[in-house]
């Protein structure tokens, strides 16, 4: 029992950051465009107009408000992690120093889940949009190549190009992906803007009559799938060990990303369901669908490549994101130490970079989107409950190290934060409840047949 809770110490968690091997080259502008492109994506682009058609209707604003405000109290403590541990691996270090290496492994492992799950949802949505663009200028791809088998198709190529690209991206150098990741989100937020303000004019009140068709219970089934919106602010502190002064630009970057993200997601979702009846918006790509129901085919266009923009900075972010974490793992042993090799020449943990990018391909390829997305949303908020608890662990057993930002009133926020993100979880269908349990089943299982036994802590 004592080594499943032994705790890696704060002394150790920041020797590993002095080896090096990761580039620092990021500030607080690149992490805010980071949380941009990560956070802005799926959430507009996708869920969306399936949010409102199978579980809030118009009151799915009230989600993406709900679901802030949850993010909010988890976005606080995150601020002071990331800052008071500025090391690869985000949740997954933060549990490993406050709750012991079976904590750090589950959420690790959920992480994985989250990550991987995904960038798969957003790789499909990607590919809905390039359909539906190719589409409208009479270019119609087989159904047997652009959807999974459960959807009548054999592979949904697209989105399998776009994970692999993005990976070879990645194992050029985080340096390159931060230039790219910065112009597709000056994009991306232009698109956003481009959208409102051709949909705005057409807006018509009584779509949003009546605004909570499915009740409060579908405002908040509604948040349990949109959470998948926000996990980008977790994927921001994996970055912390490549940022130039993680103390300062970890918390400006964060927080920052988190209040522009829901201004920008409140504003489409009203002018989405403004203009086209809620129970019309069940598609993967809304935004063009609804500039194409009010004659706008270029405007549709326009937006539909803008979103393909969007989609590919969170694809990008999430597999870089995911690779982080698992280099954290594998560093500490709890994962084969063979994957813990950075590449002489780009700095870059190439070979996990490689395997997560081809199981991302893989998953995104057979898996239909709604079920992808919502198991990520399990994966997500388990990590943040952890955090919530990790922050006052942290607080009572390293009271006097310098923090570079401290949550305000952390002994009411940090349990706020908790008591928000077990409602949201407790709101997850059952479907992804068996799901996310068999998945801790299976990580625990291979913790104690290998991670336990091969950990760094052992020495």
């Amino acid at each position: 029992m004592n080594s499943l809770l032994r705790r890696k110490s704060f002394e150790d968690l920041m020797e590993n950051t002095q080896e090096k091997k990761l580039t620092k080259a990021l500030g607080a502008f690149d992490i805010t465009l980071m949380g941009l492109g990560i956070i802005i994506g799926t959430g507009i682009f996708v869920l969306t107009g399936i949010g409102a058609a199978k579980y809030a209707g118009p009151g799915l604003m009230l989600s993406f408000v709900l679901a802030a405000v949850t993010c909010a109290f988890v976005c606080l403590a995150y601020s002071e992690l990331a800052s008071f541990l500025p090391v690869s691996g985000s949740s997954y270090t933060y549990a490993y120093a406050s709750l012991g290496e079976i904590f750090g492994w589950w959420v690790g492992w959920s992480l994985i889940l989250e990550y991987s799950v995904g960038a798969s949802a957003v790789a499909g949505g990607w590919s809905a949009y390039l359909v539906g663009i190719l589409h409208a200028c009479g270019i119609d791809l087989p159904k047997a190549l652009t959807a999974v088998p459960a959807d009548g198709g054999i592979i949904n190529l697209p989105a399998v190009i776009i994970v692999l690209l993005a990976t070879a991206l990645l194992v050029v150098g985080v340096r390159e992906s931060a230039k790219v990741n910065r112009i597709l989100v000056f994009i991306k937020v232009g698109t956003i803007f481009l959208f409102l303000f051709l949909a705005a004019p057409h807006i018509e009140p009584i779509n949003w009559e009546p605004f909570l068709p499915y009740g409060y219970a579908g405002v908040a089934a509604g948040t349990a799938v949109l959470f998948f919106s926000y996990l980008g602010f977790d994927a921001l502190s994996t970055a912390a060990e490549e940022t130039k002064n993680p103390t300062r630009d970890m918390p400006i970057g964060i927080i920052a990303a988190l209040a522009i993200c829901t201004i920008l997601y409140i504003a489409v979702c009203a002018a989405m369901t403004g203009v086209v009846p809620y129970t019309m918006l069940d598609t993967a790509a809304p935004a063009s669908y609804v500039l194409e129901y009010i004659g706008m085919h270029l405007g549709s266009a326009i937006v539909g490549t803008g979103a393909l923009c969007g989609l590919s900075t969170v694809v990008l972010n999430m597999l870089f994101a995911q690779s982080r974490a698992l280099y954290s793992m594998s560093r500490d042993g709890l994962m084969p130490m063979g994957l813990y090799k950075v590449h002489p020449k780009f700095h870059t943990p190439y070979m996990i970079q490689i395997i997560v990018g081809l199981l991302v391909a893989c998953i995104t390829g057979f898996t239909p989107i709604h079920i992808v997305a919502e198991t990520c949303s399990a994966g997500t908020i388990f990590a943040f409950l952890c955090s919530c608890i990790g922050i006052l662990v942290l607080r009572r057993i390293y009271p006097d190290k310098p923090r570079g930002f401290k949550c305000p009133a952390v002994h009411v926020i940090a349990p706020l934060g908790f008591i928000f993100c077990a409602f949201v979880f407790s709101q997850l269908s059952s479907h992804t409840l068996l799901l996310f349990v068999g998945w801790s089943v299976i990580g625990l299982l291979i913790y104690l047949a290998y991670g336990r036994k091969h950990s760094t802590m052992n020495t």
